[in-house]
């Protein structure tokens, strides 16, 4: 969850500008308003805040028109709005996640589903529709691998919707309404170019299969019921050499269940066995004239099975049993008058993960050649802080862990899903907390992945905010006990510069309430445990303020009495005070070879994890959660 942020900024002749701040006064008690004069006029920054999703700050600008013999306005243009920044962060929830062929990540914020581009580094629209908690989020992948013109998503409001691009804006098409419960992963395929399938889990113990058409209506075609059992995924594909669609569900019975549309009824074809606790995800994947399922547990497992056709001799073969192979379950399709037979088979186990697996992605095919082709990569995510690339090794076929990222140490849980790039280059998970974690591959080193500026936000509701008194940055509080500091940054060689979270200042054990900024880098801000606490900021944020805005780092220390300034904070492990950190109190890393010597166990386990670095760009979550608290000068 987050707050919404308008900035509205009127740009008026200096004569004109008493009246247009009493004409703003209809923005009610809550506005803010900031001036700064450039040349001869005066610049606006109007701030209302409104309980929400998101963090959104827009543009509302007044451009006059003046005549060449006179300094009075003549005429005044239309209001433009223009969104600057959408911050957030992706609900609590499996499946929320999930990006676009055409490279747009889409993710469920609060009631709103947020298009995210990663180049961009912003978020391009907001879908508003759902009336509750939106959980899980699908783009409807289209075959020949084009951009995709839907996208499909299901919220605590017992509904689904189907979002449709027209032009270049994705509007609410079809509501899917039937489910008694809270919708908990939806997928969808095209069955022919006017209709698409949809499939839902619910907690309700039922997943429906919906027919959408361009008439704009949905039809509710089948409802499996599994009784006192919860389904906590689903996964469309069509059989191969066929328009005949399979579907694979996953639940708290340990099971895999795939459903085929047999003779116009959906039948349950069979219940795939191996695992040993609740399977959280499955996915499907083709392979030429195979389909490949993968799907992960609670056991901290990854199974990936092979569905291919068989021929009806092949169907009814004896086995030859001095040749070891995996058995294979074999079903039957009828499909009007034709018949066909498919065999299930186990490919292989994957063990890596020390903890529950959530999440699991294919690579997504691409075209080459005239033909699609499906490259034979996996990733996973894990509630072990990481996230894990899968692939066969040449020759032996054996699949095996090529790359593994993720976090190292800190006290947040692990990650909820996983999403991969359409080349492959960028991979992306979403934990417990909301955070969005990217990597990029690195172009330089082979097999190198590198941390990625990817966008933030609050998890729950924010609560107040306030303006730096300089208006270079914004610090906000909510519900999620954290305080937050945003301010822009251009990457270099870009002409436009985005919003980025840059400092937590504040890490509480409460919910935060309000906030006041009392000077250029000191706020107060407080919390449900009726203390006022007075933050100052340290050096090293100071520091790297400058290099990502680009001020001057000698005018930034000259006004933050610099020769005072501790170098950062921590937070000693029972106490809710950042406690600041100055330059003695760095723990010196000794030496290659040189053993430790400690005098005392305090010694050995410090409680001060902050350690300094010099940062060009917005830094990762972790970097965020360890290394940019702001120390506690004073209580109120």
């Amino acid at each position: 969850m987050g707050f919404l942020l308008q900035t509205d900024m009127l740009n008026v002749h200096k004569k004109t500008d008493l009246k247009i701040y009493k004409q703003t006064k209809k923005y009610g008690r809550s506005s803010i308003w900031k001036k700064s004069y450039d040349g001869d006029y005066a610049v606006y920054r109007l701030l209302v805040v409104r309980c929400g999703t998101f963090v959104s700050a827009e543009r509302f600008s007044y451009n006059h028109i003046y005549s060449n013999t006179t300094t009075t306005a003549s005429t005044m243009a239309a209001p433009v709005i223009e969104t600057c920044h959408v911050a957030c962060s992706a609900n609590r929830t499996p499946n929320v996640v999930s990006w676009s062929r055409g490279g747009t990540l889409a993710f469920g914020t609060c009631n709103s589903v947020a298009l995210y581009d990663p180049q961009e580094r912003r978020v391009v629209d907001l879908l508003n529709g759902h009336k509750g908690r939106v959980n899980t989020v699908k783009w409807v992948h289209r075959e020949d691998c084009a951009v995709e013109h839907h996208l499909v998503s299901g919220a605590s409001d017992n509904q689904i919707i189907v979002w449709e691009a027209q032009n270049g804006k994705f509007t609410q098409t079809v509501q899917c309404k039937g489910h008694t419960g809270p919708v908990c992963a939806v997928d969808a395929v095209y069955v022919d170019d006017t209709k698409i399938l949809v499939a839902s889990a619910a907690s309700d113990s039922t997943v429906k299969l919906w027919l959408c058409s361009d008439t704009k209506e949905a039809d509710c075609s089948h409802t499996l019921s599994f009784g006192s059992c919860f389904m906590m995924d689903v996964s469309l594909a069509l059989l191969p050499g066929s328009r005949v669609p399979i579907l694979a569900c996953s639940g708290d019975d340990s099971r895999v269940h795939l459903y085929v549309q047999s003779s116009g009824q959906l039948q349950k074809a069979m219940s795939l066995q191996g695992h040993e606790d609740w399977v959280r995800g499955v996915t499907w994947a083709s392979l030429g004239g195979e389909l490949l399922l993968a799907s992960c547990s609670q056991d901290c497992l990854i199974r990936v099975w092979r569905l291919c056709a068989k021929s009806g001799t092949d169907a009814h073969v004896e086995d030859d049993h001095t040749i070891i192979k995996m058995k294979e379950d074999i079903f039957e399709v009828k499909d009007g008058d034709v018949s066909s037979v498919f065999a299930v088979s186990l490919e292989t186990v994957l063990a890596g993960h020390e903890n529950w697996v959530y999440g699991v992605h294919w690579q997504p095919p691409v075209f080459k050649g005239g033909e699609m082709q499906q490259p034979l990569s996996l990733l996973s995510a894990s509630m072990d802080k990481t996230m894990i690339l899968w692939a066969p090794e040449e020759g032996s076929g054996v699949w095996v862990e090529q790359v593994r990222v993720g976090e190292v140490g800190g006290n947040t849980l692990g990650f909820y899903g996983c999403q991969m790039s359409p080349d492959g280059a960028m991979i992306v998970a979403h934990a417990f907390h909301g955070a969005l974690h990217l990597w990029c591959k690195d172009q330089d080193e082979e097999g190198e992945w590198r941390p990625g500026v990817v966008i933030s936000g609050h998890f729950s509701a924010v609560q107040d905010l306030s303006w730096d008194p300089e208006g270079e940055f914004i610090l906000s509080v909510g519900s999620d006990q954290t305080t937050r500091l945003f301010t822009p940054w251009r990457k270099e060689g870009s002409k436009q510069a985005t919003w980025h979270e840059i400092s937590r200042p504040q890490i509480h054990g409460y919910d935060m309430q309000c906030l006041a900024m009392v000077g250029r880098f000191q706020f107060v801000s407080g919390a449900d445990e009726k203390v006022l606490r007075v933050f100052q900021a340290p050096r090293n944020f100071v520091e790297n303020f400058a290099n990502i805005s680009g001020d001057s780092r000698e005018k930034l220390l000259a006004s933050s009495d610099a020769a005072n300034l501790p170098e950062g904070a921590s937070t000693p492990a029972l106490g809710l005070s950042n406690k600041a950190v100055f330059q003695g109190d760095l723990v010196q890393k000794t030496n290659k070879g040189e053993e430790e010597q400690f005098s005392s166990v305090s010694d050995q386990y410090q409680e001060s994890y902050f350690h300094p670095l010099i940062m060009t760009e917005p830094p990762p979550e972790d970097h965020l959660l360890q290394n940019t608290l702001w120390p506690e000068v004073q209580k109120l």
